[in-house]
């Protein structure tokens, strides 16, 4: 799409059509701050799923928060269609490129109405416009910059901005006290089965990186990963018996997290939100890619480090393993402690810790 297009627009109204999932919608929210400056006179809304809300809330180029209830009834979703109908948006963005938002795209009534090259479900017929490049094979912070480009602002820095209130600065900062040197975060769940790297494997790098560099650990996640949270812990224990860790798997809003994740040193993690949210906040993260693509589905910055299994299945892309017997989810056992250890220690070189802690 030619930016000559939106240059002759003046909208009053901008929404932006994002509600999933956790990683996406952060890698999206550096849009907020160029869209504010290309269109200073524009109203900005984002409709979100209700669970995801915590990571817009009092960001200060968003004017309105339009939370959706995946899960709600047929009743309260003519309700939210009105809704969007009533609030009259002239530029709306697609940037999830399914039914669900197609219908929501179009029952806007926007004047213009703009999609990425990702769209399924014939979700684009719903749009206007598609963003060139802006295909599965983009990276994915890629794709939703190419709508900064788009509207003449692909030169701007990105900033990815959480507002952390002083009461969840204060409890980040009582938790973090209770820790001693630097600190690790881990992440170690993942919505896909594939992509959560054993526990017992996570354990056995935190455990060197306690023993060797002095550092504590604390474990974050949301409540369903509290299982895998309490199996770190345990092995974490018997390892480094007088290890300072934390456990915090359920216990943070998800201001909370990003508040704990940038107090971090360096977070720990699968491909997931909390990974894209660290980096996106500053802090470096150590990735772990086996189903999906370190190039493709991580975080930009040259401050990080993505290791990846060598397997020929490796960025599959799928849910569940569909191998059987002794090659099932091998691409999980194929990625040692040894190879992601090495790329800790880069990552610690990298972002100058010796010298920090020299």
């Amino acid at each position: 799409m030619s930016a000559n297009i939106l240059d002759n627009l003046k909208p009053q109204n901008i929404c932006i059509i994002k509600p999933s999932a956790f990683g996406d919608v952060v890698q999206a929210l550096p849009l907020l701050p160029v869209l504010k400056e290309r269109f200073p006179q524009a109203k900005l809304s984002w409709v979100i799923n209700d669970s995801l809300s915590g990571l817009l809330e009092g960001h200060p180029h968003l004017d309105e928060i339009i939370p959706f209830n995946r899960k709600g009834t047929w009743g309260e979703w003519k309700s939210f269609l009105g809704g969007l109908r009533k609030r009259q948006f002239d530029l709306v963005f697609d940037l999830q490129g399914l039914l669900r938002t197609a219908v929501m795209t179009r029952f806007s009534g926007a004047k213009m109405r703009v999609g990425l090259q990702t769209a399924r479900e014939g979700a684009h017929l719903a749009c206007h416009y598609t963003i060139l490049d802006s295909g599965k094979n983009v990276p994915a912070h890629t794709r939703y910059w190419r709508v900064a480009e788009a509207v003449g602002m692909g030169d701007q820095k990105r900033q990815t901005f959480i507002k952390v209130s002083p009461e969840d600065h204060t409890w980040v900062q009582q938790q973090a006290a209770q820790l001693k040197g630097p600190i690790l975060a881990i992440h170690p769940g993942a919505r896909w089965a594939t992509k959560r790297w054993p526990v017992e494997k996570l354990a056995v790098v935190t455990s060197q990186a306690i023993r060797k560099f002095g550092f504590s650990a604390v474990i974050l996640g949301s409540a369903d990963e509290k299982p895998v949270a309490a199996q770190l812990v345990h092995i974490l224990k018997s390892f480094t018996p007088s290890a300072s860790v934390l456990n915090l798997t359920g216990e943070t809003s998800l201001k909370q997290l990003a508040g704990m994740l940038s107090a971090s040193t360096v977070l720990l993690s699968n491909d997931s939100g909390p990974m894209h949210l660290a980096a996106g906040l500053g802090t470096p993260v150590l990735g772990v890619f086996t189903a999906t693509n370190a190039l493709r589905s991580g975080p930009p910055g040259d401050q990080h480090e993505l290791v990846s299994t060598n397997l020929r299945c490796a960025a599959c892309y799928k849910k569940r393993c569909p191998k059987m017997g002794s090659r099932h989810l091998r691409c999980l056992d194929e990625l040692t402690t040894e190879s992601v250890f090495q790329s800790f220690y880069h990552l610690l070189e990298k972002n100058n810790f010796f010298s920090d802690v020299a």
